[in-house]
């Protein structure tokens, strides 16, 4: 793993950060940016000669608070050390403006600072008022979809992972680099190409306004906050991405050779560092979907990064794509998609309030992307279902709501999709219903002990829908050509209106997708 733009309050992928993972999904505002690693990057490859690049080589990780090993006192640079470290910043900026085409406006402030500090520096920003509530609500989301355990503490996740892998951060709030006194300077150095990659960024394009210019209203627009989360986790993908191929660029330099020279296989070997690395206990003990959306910048922001670098070289790959960003972790996710023009217009949000009347309250809405929905498949279906649905997802939002003075974590939750056809819109229903049997307690009736998915049939006015009794309340399934509508914890005598609602205003006010060729 490596690190990225230390930035707790960022979010990474639509749901994800307010979320629902995309599905929900939350995307927690969690991560993107959230340096993970402290790890090495993977040793340069052998010179071209060599059949394949070797396994990325991990350093060994300062041991984390968590373990139930003694730790060993930790060790400190000395003043000599220091004084190299901070010096190297002008050379490996240097190295990284050349490598990106990023001009260096001015010199970039650096301080060493010491556990304790970054401690501080993340406990600070998790007691913030607003993030806390954002935190919170996500967190609530993701469970009533099953994506997070019912007893996962997020808040306390993070402080631990944090603890674990932050190996130096840009804050591009003081405009510093900040480096850790307790690392060696050759540990730190691949680091500190991946953080000034980010100063470079911040003094050309304003990190802050662009990366975190679309952040949420947190509910006073719906429309607007669905619209926003899913180009909010497209664009860290690409910071982070800029910032990881610089890195590896400058891991490659001694050999001769860069990313964008190297094999594909070469990226997917430093990935898979990433995501399982025997130095990140807290990390590899987390639920899947907090991995996939953590990882997702890093990841798929390579890939995407390096298909730009190959494409159209650094001009394309730095500066142009800042001024031409990706909109959806869709177009980050399938690059051709993004060269091709592919335009994934957002779902109108239906009023649900007006249905729900005094009594409900909003909880929180958000965007789900291809991410989240691909993450959702794969926890409850597995990796190959997810690899053929997921691509097939072409939209969608979710709209949790709670009966006022009801408990925190009583939602109600409606998720809107759409497909790329009407068969790929029924077998999402089809999964989602395969998977009710893992999250709750599904019965076919009271009086039976056995665990079934069969469903009730309803219909009015020419609506159809599936409803399933569960230990959660009741669940709603319903499609109409390409759209799909579940509901969850809603009443049975507006269920009914709330699915037709939510199709009426995807089919009258929703434009449909255009297709890769269209701009």
């Amino acid at each position: 793993m490596t690190t990225g733009r230390f930035n707790p309050q960022s979010r990474t992928s639509s749901i994800a950060d307010r979320f629902l993972a995309t599905l929900l999904l939350l995307c927690l505002w969690l991560s993107a940016s959230l340096g993970l690693a402290q790890s090495q990057p993977p040793a340069p490859p052998a010179p071209p000669a060599a059949q394949a690049p070797s396994v990325p080589k991990q350093a060994p990780a300062p041991q984390s608070p968590t373990t139930s090993a003694q730790p060993a006192p930790e060790h400190h640079i000395s003043p000599e050390e220091a004084k190299k470290l901070l010096d190297s910043v002008d050379e490996v900026v240097k190295f990284d403006s050349d490598d990106t085409k990023l001009p260096l406006r001015r010199p970039i402030k650096r301080q060493l600072i010491s556990r304790g500090e970054v401690e501080k520096y993340v406990q600070d920003h998790l007691r913030d008022d607003k993030d806390a509530q954002r935190l919170e609500r996500a967190e609530v989301v993701l469970k009533r979809f099953g994506l997070l355990p019912r007893e996962f503490d997020t808040r306390s996740f993070m402080v631990k992972l944090l603890a674990e892998q932050v190996a130096g951060y840009y804050d591009d709030k003081t405009k510093t680099v900040n480096l850790l006194d307790w690392l060696p300077l050759e540990d730190q150095l691949p680091v500190m190409a991946h953080e000034l990659t980010h100063a470079l960024q911040d003094q050309n394009f304003d990190l802050e306004k662009w990366s975190d210019g679309l952040d949420s209203t947190d509910g006073k627009d719906p429309q607007t906050d669905v619209e926003s989360d899913e180009q909010s986790a497209a664009r860290h993908a690409v910071v982070e991405g800029q910032a990881m191929a610089a890195m590896l660029d400058y891991e490659l330099a001694p050999v001769g050779t860069s990313l964008a020279k190297s094999k594909p296989d070469f990226a997917k070997a430093v990935e898979a560092g990433m995501a399982d690395s025997p130095d990140s206990p807290v990390f590899n003990q987390a639920p899947l979907y907090l991995k996939q959306v953590l990882l997702f910048p890093y990841t798929y922001g390579l890939d995407f990064e390096r298909e730009l670098l190959v494409r159209g070289g650094p001009e394309l790959a730095f500066a142009g794509v800042f001024k031409n960003p990706p909109i959806s972790t869709h177009q980050v996710m399938h690059p051709e998609t993004y060269f091709a023009g592919e335009r994934i217009p957002p779902l109108k949000v239906a009023d649900f309030a007006k249905i729900l009347g005094r009594d409900f309250e909003l909880y929180d809405v958000g965007s789900i992307g291809e991410l989240d929905v691909t993450i959702l498949i794969r926890q409850f279906a597995g990796a190959d279902v997810a690899d053929r649905l997921g691509p097939k997802w072409r939209g969608g939002y979710y709209y949790a709501a709670k009966k006022k003075g009801s408990p925190r974590d009583q939602v109600a939750l409606a998720y809107v999709s759409r497909w790329t056809t009407a068969e790929a819109a029924n077998k999402f229903i089809d999964f989602y219903a395969s998977a009710l049997a893992s999250r709750y307690d599904v019965t076919a009736d009271s009086s039976s002990a056995e665990v079934s998915t069969k469903p009730k049939l309803g219909m009015r006015a020419g609506l159809s829908w599936l409803s399933w009794e569960t230990s959660g309340g009741t669940i709603f399934a319903a499609t109409d050509g390409d759209i799909a509508v579940t509901l969850e914890g809603f009443e049975e005598a507006i269920a009914p209106r709330l699915l037709q609602t939510a199709i009426d205003v995807a089919r009258r006010e929703s434009p449909p997708p255009k297709p890769a060729d269209a701009k």
